[in-house]
């Protein structure tokens, strides 16, 4: 599905970012790291007030490493997502990302972990994707496989997806729904279409990308499935969801994903927005609300047990 039409309130988006030059953060090496060391310094917070204010809100630990349920506090149906943020791997989770479960939680009535996954440069992707397995063991193994629902943000999208072919290559049963937001799914970035993809998007760039993805990767060569999802065989992952923008460098990803997928026979619910920028489902425009109703609805044909 591909949705053309582009709200004022979505326009003025774009048009502040530009004004403001959000784009010379991952624009420019230095930038970029003093971007790392600035977000990483703030520890872990945990959700905002709002959050904790409107819902039950339990933290507990994974390998001594946070992990965040939030709950509504009354009426809640025990449906549960395990969502994976964004962030290049190295950046913290932001406000965006919180107010997006709210929203999500009191359109639903589901309730949502979040498991503060460990970034580089400190750790690797080894470690990170042991973490995230070791996470799911905790919070989702004991639900039904036909009732679960992973979900991420650019690079917690990548995890997401890690996550489910793994699952699928131990001959384990997967996630009824993987959903994946802005995917990031291959650090490689080397597709023709993203330099001049690069020049569309206002707010990421190919050089800060290129220094998240050698920070994350270590000794492993780009090309490993862990860091690449994109490859191999896409098949038996049950049912997956892409939304993604037109101005965003990571589109190149999602299309070649869509052509995989219908290459290979793989149903994929796919949702190409006009003139959407990175994670723009996280912000407050039109264009995120009618895709939050979408993804609520994924979430409601799922019965999920509470965690």
């Amino acid at each position: 599905m591909i949705r053309s039409k582009t709200s004022l309130t979505a326009k003025s988006l774009l048009a502040w970012l530009c004004l403001t030059k959000r784009k010379r953060t991952y624009a420019d090496v230095d930038r970029f790291r003093r971007s790392i060391e600035s977000s990483q310094a703030k520890g872990d917070q945990g959700p905002i007030r709002s959050i904790r204010r409107r819902f039950d809100v339990t933290r507990s630990e994974v390998d001594g490493r946070p992990c965040y349920t939030i709950r509504p506090r009354r009426g809640g149906v025990g449906k549960h997502v395990l969502y994976f943020h964004g962030g290049a791997y190295v950046h913290q989770i932001q406000h965006d990302h919180w107010r997006f479960f709210g929203r999500l939680i009191d359109r639903t009535g589901c309730s949502v972990t979040v498991p503060i996954y460990p970034l580089a440069p400190d750790h690797h992707c080894p470690e990170t994707t042991a973490f995230v397995r070791r996470a799911y063991d905790e919070f989702a193994a004991d639900v039904e496989a036909e009732d679960q629902i992973v979900m991420g943000d650019s690079a917690g999208a990548g995890i997401a997806l890690v996550l489910t072919k793994a699952l699928r290559d131990e001959g384990r049963p997967v996630p009824k729904e993987t959903v994946l937001l802005s995917p990031w799914l291959d650090l490689t970035l080397s597709h023709p279409a993203q330099p001049a993809l690069d020049e569309r998007d206002p707010y990421l760039a190919l050089t800060g990308l290129n220094e998240a993805a050698r920070l994350y990767s270590g000794p492993l060569p780009r090309t490993d499935p862990r860091l690449s999802p994109l490859s191999g065989d896409l098949s038996g992952l049950g049912a997956l969801t892409v939304y993604i923008g037109t101005k965003d460098v990571l589109l190149a990803d999602a299309r070649r994903l869509h052509t995989l997928c219908t290459e290979q026979g793989v149903p994929l619910s796919y949702h190409e927005y006009e003139g959407m920028i990175h994670a723009w489902m996280l912000a407050s425009i039109p264009e995120a609300k009618l895709a939050l109703e979408e993804i609520s609805h994924l979430v409601d044909r799922s019965l999920v047990k509470s965690v």
